[in-house]
């Protein structure tokens, strides 16, 4: 048993201004520092912010090893970005590049608060892929995360299909789908019956081709086919969601979807900004995803705030609140997911925690917290330690697992795609 005392709690509902937090594996007790009476390991955090890790809700771990690759290729198409740049390099990778780009993303998302993870992969060697993903980010590095295999007609449908049922039988799996614009009527008709009552994770409507080839080759657009497949369940995650229209909304919020929001990659894809009222108006759980670029998702909660706003051409067209009250939901959606307890310091949840250097320059209290947080601390957040069920895994801004590094593995991968 272990204590952080002097320190601000906040889990975006409560606030202690001084505060104790008192935890082993799970959160045993909190409160302020005039109640403090423990006799155990103490920990000073010298005023410092404490708040519950973050999760990414829609990435691509093994964009990890993407970095600094150069494909020669310049798409003006969004299917063009697809096939000359991304299904050139998933489709080269072995299990060795999956276990690699895992661990490196590990690293940089825990380096950036991210104690969860929900990842849509695909990679050339498809059987052993999330077996292969679990072990690291969950084995070794001890991390929250949901899998899924992105099935396409690019693939083999029969692997597809049994490395994603493989994972939901697993207990921490999501039936994971391309985008409707790589699958086929039989593909789609070959799925659903494996993903009835198991949410199902795909790119929805993240550019304006998804939409155009879906009415042109199904005579409906992207949500009501998906919709006609009886693949809509409860908290599936429907990723991107640019260029739905209102009819697609109301089916979302019908059917108890989530959208995962991810402007950054909107933004490097040029493909769009999303409509944030239709959210609104059909009461749709929003949660943000970094689509692989990167594992800062501070940073793509304060993008999904002045996107939204940039949509409306309203200054105040989202309130901080509204973006506080979807942080609070998507632990609530993850807990549900994943079936743990995270997001919250109570009792009895697990001790998943960052201590970050932000020190308020003005009043901090429970009424102003969470803009502290939204536009201070999570503007450069980078948390000087980061706990998972009350281990250290980040320690003085530094990696306390120990992980090879061997550059080889992306060596020979470049070589590959390149050849």
């Amino acid at each position: 048993m272990k204590a952080i005392v002097n320190v601000r709690i906040y889990d975006y509902i409560d606030y202690i201004d001084d505060g104790y937090l008192l935890f082993d594996k799970e959160i045993i007790e909190m409160g302020p520092m005039k109640n403090f009476k423990q006799t155990c390991e103490r920990i000073d955090g010298k005023g410092r912010l404490v708040i519950p890790g973050l999760i990414n809700f829609h990435t691509h771990v093994y964009s990890a090893l993407f970095r600094g690759l150069n494909l020669n290729a310049s798409p003006v198409l969004f299917r063009e970005i697809l096939e000359d740049i991304w299904w050139r390099f998933d489709a080269a990778l072995k299990l060795e590049d999956v276990g690699f780009s895992a661990g490196v993303y590990c690293k940089d998302s825990l380096q950036s608060g991210v104690t969860a993870i929900v990842d849509h992969h695909a990679s050339g060697e498809i059987s052993g892929s999330l077996a292969v993903l679990r072990n690291v980010i969950k084995g070794h590095f001890g991390m929250k995360a949901l899998f899924c295999f992105e099935t396409s007609d690019r693939f083999n449908l029969d692997l597809c299909i049994s490395e994603n049922v493989e994972a939901i039988e697993m207990g921490d799996g999501l039936f994971g789908l391309h985008a409707q614009m790589s699958l086929s009527e039989s593909t789609l008709s070959a799925c659903s019956p494996y993903a009835k009552g198991t949410p199902i994770h795909i790119h929805v409507a993240e550019s304006k081709e998804d939409e155009a080839n879906c009415i042109e080759n199904h005579g409906q657009r992207v949500v009501q086919r998906l919709d006609a497949h009886s693949l809509l369940t409860r908290h599936s995650i429907l990723a991107h969601c640019v260029h739905i229209d209102e009819e697609e909304a109301e089916i979302i919020g019908k059917r108890g979807c989530v959208v995962a929001l991810n402007p950054s990659s909107n933004m490097n894809n040029a493909v769009g900004y999303f409509n944030y009222n239709f959210f609104r108006n059909n009461s749709i759980d929003v949660v943000a995803g970094t689509d692989g670029l990167g594992s800062n998702i501070a940073k793509e909660w304060q993008n999904i705030f002045f996107n939204g706003k940039q949509f409306m051409n309203h200054p105040s067209g989202i309130s901080p609140d509204e973006i506080r009250c979807h942080l609070v939901r998507s632990y609530e959606l993850f807990n549900e997911l994943a079936n743990v307890k995270i997001g919250r310091f109570k009792t009895g949840y697990d001790a998943d925690f960052l201590i970050t250097d932000y020190i308020p320059p003005t009043e901090m209290n429970e009424d102003n917290a969470f803009a502290h947080v939204f536009f201070g601390a999570f503007d450069h957040l980078r948390p000087k330690d980061v706990f998972i069920k009350g281990e250290l895994k980040i320690e003085n801004y530094e990696l306390t697992i120990k992980f090879d590094f061997n550059h080889d593995i992306p060596n020979q991968l470049w070589k590959r795609i390149e050849g």
